[in-house]
């Protein structure tokens, strides 16, 4: 069986050679694809592990970084954080057309719904410590000592938010189909709000619940590792917040509902709302949140430059998956909750 982005000759061949304990290969098949870097599940004789490599077209610059996402989970695994085990990293792109790594496989559920919650859904104190749980993590993320954990050149935290304002609006400038008035007011309105100083700290770039992977089932849900670090680096733990809060749903808000690249699952009795979720992260972080209305609009920028990506990716045929014929619309609601942030702070 064919599967996208697979050369399954040559991958089980490079396996042997630098995945001894692996034993022979028996599948590989796509878990989850198209909106970012694919990701595959291959089981051999010996063990389950995870393969992810960049998508299949319109990979814009310095994105979609393997040995990135390869370098953070090696250096992270020895600390608080919850990751997968670095396996092995590829830089050959004559195996599959592109690089790639591989970790172990966690017996976990990438949750976006509140239908993946179950039937009945979790008591609400545990689905409350689920929502705890995952501020916890991120202040353990900006926690993170990135010297000692060999990081201190992952990247620049000294003027991070303007190369961050840029990049994104070089992003959106390779991806646009049309010009958009409000979005030239947005990226000018975020450059004159650019806060002068800001900490320094390792930072994931697009964390939320659906990028870590919960255990589910009677017991109380439990987040068994953070994934999907391939915009992690070294900037502002704030604009991590903010990101996150982006995605978040709070019950009644309609708008945020059409936003398709985060589910409804915050909105089940229990979670913690962005307000709460925000002030849970401040208390366990320690760090001041004053400015988070800003910090949030520049997470909605963020967030509407990745999705017209996604709709260019679409419009090319590049996509791997469903799900994204409408996926463009959210691009102007996205613009519009950035302007109301920064009309309201």
């Amino acid at each position: 069986m064919t599967v996208p982005g697979i050369d399954r000759t040559r991958l089980f061949a490079w396996l042997g050679r630098h995945v001894p304990d692996a034993g022979a290969p028996l599948s590989v098949s796509l878990l989850a694809g198209g909106r970012s870097n694919l990701t595959y599940l291959i089981e051999t004789a010996g063990r389950r592990v995870v393969l992810r490599r960049p998508p299949l077209g319109h990979v814009l610059p310095t994105a979609h970084d393997m040995r990135r996402e390869w370098r953070v989970i090696s250096a992270l695994a020895p600390t608080p954080v919850p990751v997968p085990e670095p396996v092995a990293f590829c830089a050959d792109e004559d195996v599959i057309g592109a690089p790639f790594y591989l970790m172990g496989y966690v017996e976990g559920e990438a949750v976006s719904s509140r239908r993946q919650l179950g039937e009945p859904t979790p008591a609400p104190a545990r689905t409350r410590r689920l929502s705890e749980r995952l501020a916890e993590i991120l202040a353990a993320i900006h926690a993170v000592d990135y010297r000692e954990a060999g990081l201190a050149d992952f990247g620049r935290p000294e003027g991070y938010l303007p190369r961050q304002l840029e990049r994104w609006n070089q992003q959106w400038e390779r991806s646009k189909a049309d010009d958009l008035p409000e979005y030239d007011r947005l990226r000018t309105r975020l450059r004159e709000r650019l806060p002068s100083r800001s900490a320094g700290t390792l930072v994931h770039g697009d964390y939320r619940l659906d990028n870590t992977l919960v255990r589910l089932g009677p017991a109380e849900p439990e987040i068994l590792a953070v994934v999907d670090w391939e915009m992690s680096t070294l900037g502002d733990p704030l604009a991590d917040l903010g990101l996150t809060l982006t995605y978040w749903q709070d019950p009644g808000d309609e708008e945020r509902a059409r936003i398709p690249l985060a589910g409804d699952v915050t909105v089940a009795p229990g979670f913690l709302n962005a307000a709460e979720f925000a002030a849970h992260y401040a208390k366990v972080s320690g760090r001041d949140i004053s400015d988070l209305g800003f910090y949030t609009a520049f997470g909605n920028f963020k967030l509407a430059v990745i999705v017209q990506g996604i709709h260019a990716r679409f419009r090319q045929g590049k996509t791997v998956g469903e799900g994204f014929e409408q996926i463009g619309a959210a691009v102007p609601i996205l613009i519009a909750r950035a302007h109301r942030m920064l009309d309201e702070s």
